[in-house]
């Protein structure tokens, strides 16, 4: 399937990669186990909206509620992001990291990508949410208000170099944001997969970029 297949594609697509550790339980492994499995279909996807010509895409990586887990869950997902950071630097992609680089639980080994770095040609934004809050990222703002940074808030929101996002896709059943850039997917249409995103195929892509096709995009307007 190509680009000339679609009569519109959306310009930036938010990723909600859920499922992880109900497919680990399903394919008899431990919940934590199932963080590593989704590193693979994260590559695959993003070679597709490469393909496509997509260009942007924001991915959830992990919250700050989600570190309210077990010890052993938090290490592994903590761990998948490092991994899935480390391979995506031989891809081409401009890459940022958003979150609270202030916490420990904020891998040290990703603070240098809290600014946009490019590997190889960049030829798509690419963004990570780790250790991501919705309420950490508004508050980032109200700071910058009490320092006298003013302006429009999604000018001084901890995510303000992330674009608006045109469409979300979610995998894993679930029908919420779960705190995804609440002020970024403000406009945005949501497609919600049953499938677990360790399942991840292509096919998947496909089939929310038909049903996009027929979404009335107004803006409010």
């Amino acid at each position: 399937m190509s680009r000339l297949s679609f009569g519109r594609l959306p310009r930036h697509i938010g990723i909600i990669p859920d499922g992880n550790r109900r497919w680990a339980e399903k394919n008899g492994y431990e919940k934590q186990d199932g963080y590593k499995f989704g590193i693979s279909p994260g590559f695959e996807l993003y070679k597709t909206c490469l393909e496509l010509g997509i260009q942007e895409m924001t991915f959830y990586g992990f919250t700050i509620d989600n570190t309210k887990r077990p010890s052993v869950q938090t290490k592994a997902f903590q761990s998948a992001c490092v991994d899935a950071v480390r391979n995506l630097a031989n891809q081409d992609a401009d890459l940022l990291i958003v979150g609270n680089t202030e916490s420990p639980l904020f891998p040290k080994e990703l603070l240098p990508y809290s600014k946009r770095v490019r590997f190889g040609r960049g030829l798509m934004k690419v963004n990570f949410l780790v250790n991501y809050g919705w309420n950490w990222d508004l508050n980032c703002s109200l700071k910058n208000s009490e320092a006298g940074i003013g302006g429009n808030m999604a000018n001084t929101i901890a995510s303000s170099d992330i674009s608006r996002i045109d469409l979300i896709i979610r995998w894993g059943g679930r029908r919420r944001l779960s705190g995804f850039l609440p002020i970024q997917s403000i406009y945005a249409d949501i497609y919600v997969l049953d499938e677990l995103w360790p399942d991840f195929k292509p096919e998947q892509f496909y089939r929310a970029l038909t049903w996009y096709q027929d979404q009335d995009v107004t803006l409010g307007g």
